[in-house]
């Protein structure tokens, strides 16, 4: 989770308290929002309690006029409709004033081309974004201001070329963010695909890249980000480089892509968008090792009733029936650190066990190891993040990193010893450790499917063993 300067946040706070992203589309007009690659589960993408916003929507073209313009403006308003946030259209230049620009939350530059404001709507623009306002780009935002050095900063990359429309590999780099945290890792499209004259990976944090080997015409060397996130000058930042075509706008993956990068911007949802360290005196991250990478679940045991259904397609595991326990019983683990996956579907209830023994009973887990609970309905000690019955997680810091009901959530589970660190979507949420003598940290891995009522899957399985030298996350 990155921290906002003191100015950038201060200056949002008259916008909103961090805010799970919600909230389905009109079933009238458009799609309803997806969680994932399966179907929207019952529960998913309810309505939040955010507070209303406002969003200026600029589709000023001086250069090329995309025909999917309108198709945007109609499909953003009703996102808004849907989202608590209105919408305001313009190719009014005169409207960025230092006056009108501050009621909105952020600004949606809509496939802009060419030179589209003069000197003194540059200067207000950029005032709104020192004061926090935030900005989305979409598709052509990148093809405009060539001559404004400052405005690229803030688009982060400018255009270049592009080949013809055609279906290519979208890798999804960052599953944290609202804009790409209802995705997979690959995500197959049909857009124009745009090359870049920088590489914005230098100033932002990327969330979704191209796999150039995937289509013709890329020209940025296999290193081709499409989707991006930043800070800049006091203000948030969001682009993605699809909308091209009409199509687009009716894409249910691609309209929550959108929104989640307009409530991103709009300061609704907190999420890390810093530029990875490069530095080569920071702490090497520990290689993992797949136990379990959506092929196979070679190595693992059920203890107990129910069962976990594979679906190799998707790459998940999907909770049946229970109270039993899927374990890991190839290898034990003592000093380490666990990378994977959940979602839960409606109401429902799992944990994740560390310290399981070898049995046929699910409940010598309990009684011997700790489980880290995933449902988000139940009492601070028993509810998402918490060691269960131990110790409850630090519930702010819990609720501004919780994707929601439906939504893909990283753990990274951090075992030293008896201490043990709780990471949600790379936020320690809880800081915990063990004094019961007849319980440990160490042992197996094991992933609970808690009854017929309760449906959770997971992915991407990982484990490393720590070294002395992994002492820091």
């Amino acid at each position: 989770m990155s921290a906002l300067s003191e100015t950038t946040r201060s200056t949002r706070l008259r916008r909103a308290c961090l805010l799970l992203v919600g909230g389905a589309l009109c079933a009238t007009a458009l799609p309803a929002m997806s969680a994932g690659a399966a179907e929207a589960p019952d529960g998913a993408g309810q309505e939040t309690a955010a507070e209303p916003f406002d969003v200026l929507v600029f589709s000023k073209t001086a250069g090329f006029r995309h025909d999917s313009i309108e198709a945007g403006i109609e499909a953003i308003t009703q996102l808004g409709e849907a989202n608590d946030f209105t919408v305001t259209a313009t190719e009014d230049s005169a409207l960025f004033t230092e006056e009108n620009l501050a009621q909105y939350e952020a600004v949606l530059f809509l496939s802009t081309t060419g030179d589209v404001l003069d000197d003194t709507q540059q200067t207000a623009f950029e005032g709104y974004i020192n004061n926090g306002g935030g900005y989305v780009g979409v598709h052509a935002a990148a093809d405009t201001e060539y001559d404004w050095e400052w405005y690229d900063g803030l688009a982060g990359a400018l255009f270049d070329s592009h080949p013809q429309i055609q279906q290519a590999t979208v890798n999804v780099e960052d599953h944290d963010h609202p804009a790409t945290a209802h995705l997979g890792d690959t995500w197959e499209r049909t857009d124009e695909w745009y090359n870049y004259r920088t590489n914005p990976r230098e100033s932002a944090r990327v969330l979704a890249s191209l796999d150039e080997s995937s289509y013709e015409g890329g020209n940025m060397d296999g290193d081709h980000p499409i989707a991006w996130c930043k800070e800049y000058e006091g203000g948030l930042a969001f682009y993605t480089g699809g909308g091209h075509t009409i199509e687009s706008f009716a894409e249910e993956d691609f309209l929550q892509h959108l929104l989640g990068g307009i409530q991103y911007a709009a300061g609704q949802t907190d999420a890390d968008c810093s530029v990875p360290s490069e530095d080569p005196e920071d702490p090497e991250e520990p290689e993992y090792t797949s136990i379990f990478d959506g092929t196979s679940t070679e190595g693992w045991t059920q203890a107990g009733p129910g069962e976990f259904e594979l679906d190799a397609e998707e790459g998940t595991l999907t909770s049946v029936g229970g109270m039993g326990l899927f374990y890991y019983e190839a290898e034990s683990y003592e000093n380490f650190s666990l990378l994977l996956d959940w979602r839960q579907i409606g109401d429902s209830n799992s944990g994740v066990f560390l310290g399981s023994p070898v049995s046929d009973d699910p409940w010598d887990a309990v009684n011997q190891g700790y489980e880290i609970q995933i449902d988000d309905t139940d009492v601070p000690e028993r509810t998402t993040g918490s060691v269960y019955t131990f110790q409850g997680a630090d519930i702010e810091a819990r609720d501004a990193a919780l994707n929601p009901n439906g939504e893909w959530n990283t753990y990274e589970l951090r075992v030293e010893g008896d201490h043990l660190q709780i990471f949600l979507n790379d936020v320690l949420i809880n800081d915990f450790t063990s004094t019961e003598e007849d319980r440990s940290l160490a042992g197996h891995i094991g992933l609970q499917n808690h009854g017929d009522d309760d449906t959770v899957q997971f992915r991407d399985v990982r484990v490393a063993e720590l070294t002395d030298t992994d002492c820091q996350h």
